[in-house]
């Protein structure tokens, strides 16, 4: 077995830059890389990885939901089973590195491994899911919900921007719809799962560190907000008789911000709208979103139920109607504590410091969650700057990230 001292660790990390770059061109739109769920372009992606798989000594298969798999086997079929993945998709006008560093990183590490003759006593799996942001039927973790048996029948008929169903996009990717159920995998000798991500925000950079150790990615619930007003003219209706929903709304959000800072959890209102939206018009109709989210449900929720309350308050005094409807619920998960001590020694064997952070955002490790034990590597992103044409990372990063992965994946079993 090579020893650490042996592996050109800059060599693969540069091989990981050129694979990360070729997948980044291949996108739905010739302005910015975009790349749905069960497209032409998902297809080009998985096709692309499974060849750097067959190359690195794998067996491969793509499931009935369209996730693409590899295996390093164990003489032993019967072997029990460790997964290593992330996701292959994009948002609309997205970054080159997030899910995909995931799948492109491991897999060079496992192409080195076969040429070295590296082996382990267990299968070691990747996978590349084909959806994980939810970008084309606004239904996120597809593909990992299919492994853990959690594909849902109602789901047939939810159509994209262009009116194809889910059903119509899966036979036109080569599946059955029917079958994806074949999908879910076996949890017996299932040892655990860890996903290798980009952090996508600034802790890493601001602690000057190229990786760290999720220790729980956050639960969140999302809403959409109608505030119900009385429309009217500018100049003629008295500041005090007014029912004016935009000003409603603006006292609410403000409330929301407020309350989310004093229970230490992070809450957003990244959406809104206003009618009639005119210069001379008081608003009489806004619609707003909420994204709330922590580490514990029951922190999130106790602040949650505080917006509730102080929202309803704010409609009553301004003489408001205020409905709500849940869009989006996801309990938090807790990273497993053995795998988190082996990446903590492996970070340190590397002579690195290691560090512990939250995930807030969503990642197939939470679906994952329902079968297995699971983890997560972060790795350290420019200016925490990701979902955007911009989002960066370092070569050098890659490289220590590489040699952290590689002593932690030696550890698992021992």
């Amino acid at each position: 077995m090579a020893t650490f001292s042996e592996i050109n660790y800059a060599g693969l990390a540069r091989q990981v830059m050129e694979r990360c770059e070729e997948l980044g061109n291949i996108s739905q739109s010739d302005a910015y890389l975009d790349r749905r769920y069960l497209t032409a372009e998902h297809k080009k992606a998985n096709q692309n990885v499974e060849s750097w798989l067959k190359s690195a000594g794998m067996k491969t298969w793509q499931d009935e939901a369209g996730n693409l798999w590899g295996r390093y086997e164990n003489r032993n079929p019967n072997a029990e089973r460790f997964i290593l993945g992330s996701h292959l998709d994009t948002v609309p006008n997205g970054g080159k590195y997030d899910g995909m560093l995931g799948v492109i990183a491991p897999l060079t590490l496992i192409e080195m491994y076969n040429q070295c003759g590296v082996e382990f006593p267990f299968h070691l799996d990747i996978v590349g899911f084909g959806d994980e942001e939810g970008t084309r039927f606004s239904s996120t973790l597809l593909g990992s919900r299919a492994l853990t048996g959690q594909w849902q029948d109602e789901w047939a008929n939810v159509e994209d921007d262009n009116g194809t169903n889910l059903r119509q996009a899966l036979q036109d990717f080569g599946l059955d719809f029917d079958l994806v159920s074949n999908a879910e995998i076996d949890t017996d000798g299932l040892m655990g799962y860890l996903e290798l991500h980009i952090e996508q925000g600034p802790v890493l950079e601001d602690h000057d560190l190229p990786i760290g150790i999720v220790s729980a990615i956050a639960g969140a619930k999302r809403f959409d907000f109608t505030v119900k007003g009385m429309a009217g003219h500018a100049g003629t209706v008295p500041m005090p008789l007014r029912q004016d929903a935009l000003s409603a709304t603006s006292e609410m959000i403000l409330a929301i911000e407020r309350i989310a800072t004093e229970h230490d959890i992070v809450a957003t209102v990244g959406r809104i709208s206003n009618k009639p939206n005119g210069v001379n018009v008081i608003s009489g109709l806004t619609e707003f979103s909420l994204d709330i989210r922590s580490a514990s449900d029951e922190q999130r929720d106790i602040a949650l139920s505080d917006i509730f309350l102080s929202l309803g308050t704010i409609a009553s005094q301004r003489n408001v109607a205020l409905s709500s409807r849940q869009t989006h619920s996801a309990s938090a998960v807790h990273c497993d504590e053995k795998l988190q001590a082996i990446l903590k020694h492996a970070i340190e064997d590397a002579d690195y410091t290691p560090f512990t952070l939250l995930s807030g955002a969503g990642h197939d490790a939470m679906a994952i969650a329902d079968i297995c034990p699971v983890a997560m590597l972060f790795m350290r992103c420019d200016k925490g700057i990701s979902h955007h044409p911009a989002e960066a990372i370092m070569e050098s990063d890659v490289e220590v990230t590489l040699e952290v992965l590689d002593r932690a994946l030696r550890k698992i079993g021992k």
